[in-house]
């Protein structure tokens, strides 16, 4: 039971000098963060948000090559969305072994390799903007490691096992960018509203060996994903019901810019990837019939990659899922346009 320390890490700073964002691409990102903020805090009422992507980025040339794609979809419907391509490169595992994502594992058949592994990530992140014009959705699984990114993501997601977790809490209070909050593994409404109220308030921390202080993130937000209850069974928490009753306890009054974002896979599906476009289907139609519903949901979150379905780490499929299961290009196509078509 010891802990080695191997070797010393490059900082964020580092990583973002030898690999820079270029200028012209720099200086787009405020205008597209802006169009994510203006539909977070409604004065976009005629768009919704759309997180889509692979459950976990875990090549480059595929994830570039279904960006790619979805960057000439974007602009099909980019009247009714707002495109955010989820790369994921650091991969929360319940039981806490196997595949963790491009971060641990750069080379998926190999060893792990951090070193490679925050070189790795920051490459594709900027592949996905230069190539695609994207900026880019991650999930915050280490607070630490978001500076590794930060000059390239719009989005950030902090996942159902860590929502809880004080330092994500507060760092999240922090990020100058959205970061969307999803209800615990359990389900409890009151710890994702918790942490949203934590993450929106000024906050005084430890972080990376420097005291710190933040004003609080205005764009902190839900993220609905279903849950597991005590009896094992996966159980949803999109219906109109439940929204119904998440818009009377997140008000205004309490929190800024009230928001959901509704993850259509994890347990809202049942990891059942194909349901996601029923998924979508039904909370357009819930938002078609109430108001208040229609208020507070600005968007969506999608499992998609270029092929149907996942495969084992060492499959070999190409654009086909080594985590989660996820909907392939076809599919994902039609599910776009008809998102576009009900926004």
């Amino acid at each position: 039971m010891t802990m080695s320390f191997k070797r010393h890490l490059p900082i964020p700073k580092e990583i973002r000098e030898e690999m820079p964002v270029p200028a012209e691409l720099a200086a787009r990102k405020p205008a597209f963060d802006a169009q994510v903020a203006d539909i977070l805090t409604g004065r976009d009422r005629e768009r919704r948000l759309l997180i889509i992507g692979p459950c976990s980025a875990d090549r480059e040339d595929s994830v570039l090559d279904y960006v790619t794609r979805l960057a000439k979809l974007a602009e099909r419907v980019s009247d009714k969305l707002v495109v955010i391509p989820r790369v994921y490169t650091n991969k929360p595992r319940t039981r806490g072994t196997g595949y963790k994502g491009l971060l641990h594992n750069p080379d998926p058949e190999g060893a792990p390799d951090l070193l490679e592994g925050v070189k790795a990530i920051r490459h594709m992140h900027l592949r996905v903007a230069e190539e695609s014009g994207f900026f880019t959705a991650d999930e915050m699984l280490y607070p630490s490691n978001y500076q590794y990114l930060i000059d390239l993501l719009s989005y950030i997601a902090v996942g159902a096992r860590s929502v809880e977790n004080q330092e994500h809490r507060l760092v999240a209070s922090g990020v100058p960018c959205p970061v969307g909050m999803k209800n615990p593994t359990g389900g409890s409404t009151a710890v994702m509203l918790n942490s949203i109220y934590a993450a929106q308030a000024p906050q005084t921390f430890i972080f990376r060996n420097w005291e710190v202080e933040t004003t609080g993130n205005p764009l902190a937000h839900a993220v609905l994903r279903g849950y597991q209850g005590l009896d094992g069974i996966n159980y949803p928490n999109y219906h109109y019901e439940y929204l119904e009753r998440l818009a009377a306890r997140y008000d205004a009054e309490k929190y800024e810019n009230p928001a959901a974002i509704i993850d259509c896979n994890h347990d809202n599906s049942g990891k059942r990837p194909f349901e996601q476009l029923r998924i979508c289907h039904e909370v357009a139609d819930s938002c078609a019939r109430n108001e208040t519903i229609d208020r507070l949901v600005r968007g969506f979150m999608v499992e998609s990659y270029i092929e149907d379905g996942n495969q084992p780490v060492d499959g070999g499929a190409y654009g086909k899922s080594i985590t989660d299961a996820c909907i392939g290009w076809e599919k994902t196509e039609r599910l776009v346009l008809e998102l576009a078509e009900r926004a």
